[in-house]
């Protein structure tokens, strides 16, 4: 595998990924941010170039530093060739026996194909599927800035909430890997009377808009497009594709998220996640 680091050529291949939109969403997402500044210390790599059958994206290896912490050690794949996305699965570039990880990616078959080797080398591997859904202009909200709530960053200081709320988080990995996407990407939350956050969103390395929570008291008031719309914006003026993913029995936010601009996509995105045994 070849790692792209010419402005020039992430900027051909985010050009190339685009005709393939929605599939290769946190792909490109990736690209995107690394080309921009690299600020989630991610790398890019292909099979060859230009003519590529797979792209994979990953954290620099120098970066890691937990073996068995997969919110870290993300990747996404994107391939044109099944054998191009087998052989890189029976290489050395994706999964190793000793790491933790987490793969992202919209192609199906993906998760099979993942699970399959990862079993064998002795992984335990878990499947999480979501809806993915894009906004092509930044997200409307449906109600204007409520008395008593102002917009501003989430900052390190929320984490232990936005860590106790989110369904895969409530331990030391993740409550650090949260604390890494608020002090290196965008994020919005809309902040109550005494200061503490009743609404959020954050940008990950992938360019999603991830770990979006409204507090349930503060639910049922539309504020759901107010920190989307900030970081929408941001999004859209840097030509990034403003795209989000939910799980398909939360109707509430699908709903929600639909009335604000955003649309259902085609296909699936998988997140896997595999562990040492």
């Amino acid at each position: 595998m070849q790692i792209l680091r010419c402005p020039a050529q992430l900027q051909l291949l985010e050009e190339t990924l685009r005709k393939s939109l929605p599939t290769t969403l946190p792909v490109l997402g990736t690209v995107m941010t690394v080309a921009r500044g690299n600020p989630a210390s991610h790398e890019v790599l292909v099979d060859s170039w230009p003519n590529f059958s797979i792209v994979l994206t990953r954290l620099r290896p120098e970066d890691h530093r937990d073996p068995r912490d997969y919110y870290t050690n993300q990747l996404s794949v994107f391939y044109r060739d099944k054998g191009a996305l087998q052989a890189l699965l029976e290489g050395t570039e994706a999964l190793t026996r000793e790491r933790a990880f987490q793969i992202l990616g919209m192609q199906d078959g993906l998760d099979q194909a993942v699970q399959e080797v990862a079993s064998a080398r002795g992984l335990k591997v878990e499947t999480i599927q979501y809806r993915a859904l894009m906004s092509p202009e930044p997200p409307q909200p449906r109600r204007q800035m409520p008395p008593g709530l102002r917009l501003a960053p989430v900052s390190p200081s929320h984490i232990s909430l936005l860590n106790a709320t989110w369904a895969l988080g409530g331990n030391a990995r993740s409550r650090a890997f949260l604390l890494g996407l608020v002090r290196a990407l965008p994020s919005a939350c809309l902040l109550g009377p005494r200061g503490r956050p009743v609404s959020w969103s954050l940008l990950d390395g992938q360019g999603c808009l991830r770990h979006g929570y409204t507090v349930p008291a503060w639910r049922g008031r539309g504020l759901t497009g107010l920190p989307l719309n900030a970081l929408g914006r941001e999004l859209h003026a840097r030509g990034f594709p403003i795209y989000c993913a939910v799980l398909p029995h939360n109707t509430a936010s699908l709903h929600a998220l639909q009335a604000i601009g955003f649309e259902p996509q085609p296909g699936t995105f998988h997140m896997i996640l595999g562990t040492p045994k």
